[in-house]
């Protein structure tokens, strides 16, 4: 109220009042705004480093269709292949940490570049948030039907008894697949011919009978050793697939310890917000059950857990190919 013996208080007051009056519906309206501008309100990129087609592009998609139906927005996969997946994980990285660009990624460019690579501009263990794993994928041993070895006991024999003879491919150097035959030829004491390819090309000349033998992931041989094409012989993973029920892991084979399989996940930019990571994970945990059956008839066993989970199984993923890419002297530029 205006008070004669103080006018320019009042009337400062009066003004003050009648301001405050006008924005609080805007104040309103704006709180309003903001509750409901909710994660997702419109489609979402989920970036894959790879090329279409493969493990990590399948497994992305089969989730992503998924995460569309439980949240009501699109999720559309987009390709950046190149550079051993550094490409695709580093544009994420620098990509707005608000849940509109995410990355389905795996053991290689997020566990093994670092290590692999010299000069990296961004460390994915930082630069990267872990919001959930979606599957383990073991890697398959498998040989062409021209190896005269039906066991992984009798391929052990038979590298041994031809020394440098025996050549294996892989998806590039580096890459799971290199590395669990380094070490399966370390640890049996017999030089082998590794050939680094680009993509399927390496299974190409597999079933060719151009090489003998590769480690590959179950999802990309699994159709070639139910046609007779191939011959599984052993699994890499810790304990045995249930895509491949009846094949044995190198480790109970004589080999403890051998565990080399490959695994993929979702990741944002660094500062992403927390409530859109716990979102994002609890749809894929919920979205895991209703995959299963898919994912283990095509090769990959599904995961699920918590964030937390997820960043300390990648830190030891780390910890455990730095020493394997070092001690293979492998490196590129």
């Amino acid at each position: 109220m205006f008070n004669p013996q103080h006018p320019g208080v009042s009337r400062r007051r009066f003004q003050t009042s009648l301001i405050a009056s006008a924005l609080l519906p805007l104040s309103a309206l704006s709180g309003t705004a903001f509750a409901q501008d909710k994660w997702p309100s419109k489609p979402v990129k989920i970036v894959v480093a790879f090329t279409a087609g493969g493990t990590t592009d399948l497994l992305a998609r089969a989730v992503a269709q998924k995460l569309g139906d439980k949240l009501g927005q699109s999720f559309i996969i987009d390709n950046k292949p190149g550079g051993g997946g550094n490409i695709g994980t580093e544009f994420v990285m620098r990509a707005p940490a608000d849940g509109y660009t995410l990355i389905v990624n795996s053991v290689g460019p997020i566990s093994v570049n670092q290590s692999l690579y010299k000069n990296m501009s961004y460390d994915p263990l930082v630069d990267l948030v872990p919001i959930v794993q979606i599957a383990d994928v073991p890697n398959v041993l498998v040989v062409h039907p021209s190896v005269p070895t039906k066991t992984f006991e009798e391929f052990i024999a038979y590298v041994k008894a031809h020394p440098a003879q025996l050549s294996y491919g892989s998806t590039g150097v580096g890459t799971s697949s290199h590395l669990s035959s380094y070490m399966l030829s370390q640890r049996i004491g017999s030089d082998t011919l590794h050939v680094p390819y680009k993509g399927a090309n390496a299974l190409n000349d597999l079933l060719a009978g151009r090489l003998q033998f590769m480690f590959a992931t179950i999802p990309s041989v699994i159709q070639h050793i139910k046609a007779g094409k191939l011959r599984a012989l052993a699994v890499s993973s810790d304990k045995p697939s249930r895509s491949l029920p009846g094949v044995p892991t190198v480790a109970e084979k004589g080999f403890p310890g051998f565990a080399a399989g490959s695994w993929f996940g979702f990741f944002g930019p660094k500062g992403t917000p927390p409530q859109i990571v716990a979102q994002l994970n609890k749809a894929v945990n919920e979205a895991l059950p209703s995959l299963e059956e898919q994912m283990i008839r095509e090769g990959a066993d599904p995961v699920g857990g918590t964030p937390e989970q997820f960043g300390q199984f990648t830190r030891k993923e780390f910890v455990k190919w730095q020493k394997i890419v070092k001690d293979s002297g492998a490196t590129v530029e």
